[in-house]
């Protein structure tokens, strides 16, 4: 059995400690949140959802040479992870204009950018986790340069690995946030989880500008069917074997 001493709740898991000092034990919780909290809600089997997606996409990436947190799922609802100290930055790799870069920046919903936008964001709720340029950044000393430099480079790797696996899942993804820590060697892990909470997916069979939404942002505009769509995510995602992707070559 797996010690239960909770070292920390967030909105959407829970931590725990276990025997092993190495090794932290994630509950992933069926708790939807919007808007810094302020809208609050449940999803019937988001947890199991979540945590299946996450550990198959973990394990994706760590095929393909990304170095990541996950251990295994000893339940369905529960993920073994290596311990590390979370960085307070929430990264996130945009490919298409959606959401707040809408909403700050005037372009126009659906834009595909000409080249992936990252971003760095304080993970602060009491600031409301505010977007940082890098001076600030190094200001708050929240990250050294060097892991900044990193944070952005595996960002972007995890962007055309995630991006290549959901297109042969009939699925683009429109943009995500991740979330990385420190492990006892101060080696950079992937942390957190990869879901449709922190991913924007749209299904591509779909043209529909609400039909075709296929994760949290259809409990935040109250779309409906939100259980529905995140089912129709893990099928299609546990559809796709994990393996090293070949990437595309270059047409000179």
């Amino acid at each position: 059995m797996f010690a239960r001493q909770k070292l920390y709740e967030g909105k959407a898991k829970i931590v725990y400690a276990t025997d092993d000092p190495d090794v932290f034990l994630t509950h992933f919780k069926n708790d939807a949140t919007a808007f810094n909290a302020q809208k609050r809600g449940q999803i019937a089997g988001k947890g199991e959802i979540n945590a299946a997606i996450s550990g198959h996409l973990f394990q994706l990436l760590e095929a393909n040479s990304i170095p990541t947190h996950f251990i295994d799922r000893p339940t369905a609802e529960d993920m073994r992870v290596k311990a590390v100290k979370i960085i307070p930055l929430e990264v996130v790799v945009r490919n298409i204009a959606a959401g707040s870069l809408c909403q700050q920046t005037g372009l126009e919903l659906g834009a595909v950018l000409k080249q992936p936008l990252v971003e760095f964001y304080y993970k602060n709720d009491a600031l409301g986790d505010p977007l940082l340029t890098r001076d600030r950044l190094l200001l708050l000393e929240l990250a050294t340069p060097e892991q900044l430099d990193q944070l952005q480079q595996m960002a972007l790797r995890i962007n055309e690995l995630l991006s290549a696996f959901f297109q042969q899942c009939g699925i683009t993804l429109v943009d995500f946030k991740l979330e990385f820590g420190l492990d006892r060697n101060q080696q950079i892990l992937l942390a957190d989880e990869i879901s449709p909470d922190t991913c924007r997916l749209w299904d591509q069979g779909e043209t529909d500008p609400d039909r075709r939404v296929m994760d949290k942002d259809r409990f935040r505009r109250d779309l409906g069917d939100v259980e529905g769509a995140y089912q129709r995510v893990l099928e299609r995602v546990l559809n796709q074997p994990v393996q090293p992707l070949v990437q595309e070559p270059v047409q000179e």
